[in-house]
């Protein structure tokens, strides 16, 4: 058998206070989004001088911002992320993607994707899922 990953590590700040929601039937899930920001330089360039190369930062600096919609099942974690976890904490999430599909009010289908988060993990940020 070829042996298989799907794991997601995610270092960034919660956009909403998270939200518990329960379906019939079902276990409850802690539910909240987090933002990563990815920032670069426009215009670096490589500047060669002999054996030394230096390189130059010019340009502007850019930022991109992701959202991620992060669902925490497991009940000791999904409780305390659920207590402890607000809007604009710094937070370590490690989990998988998972992707589904949904039909929304409208009757029409739409295509979600989501991390599960799994583990919690030991970091020097003030609150790992």
């Amino acid at each position: 058998l070829v042996s298989a990953m799907n794991r997601v590590q995610l270092l960034g700040r919660v956009g909403q206070d998270p939200i518990m929601r329960q379906v019939e039937g079902k276990n409850p899930v802690t539910i909240f989004s987090l933002a990563t920001n990815e920032m670069w330089r426009t215009g670096d360039s490589e500047v060669g001088q002999g054996a030394l190369l230096l390189l130059c930062t010019l340009g502007d600096v850019s930022q991109k911002t992701t959202w991620h919609r992060i669902s925490v099942f497991r009940p000791g974690l999904r409780d305390v992320t659920y207590q402890y976890v607000r809007k604009g904490s710094r937070i370590f999430v490690e989990g998988k993607i998972d992707y589904g599909e949904y039909t929304d009010k409208n009757n029409v289908r739409r295509q979600a994707t989501t991390i599960i988060a799994g583990k919690k993990q030991s970091t020097n940020v003030p609150f790992a899922l």
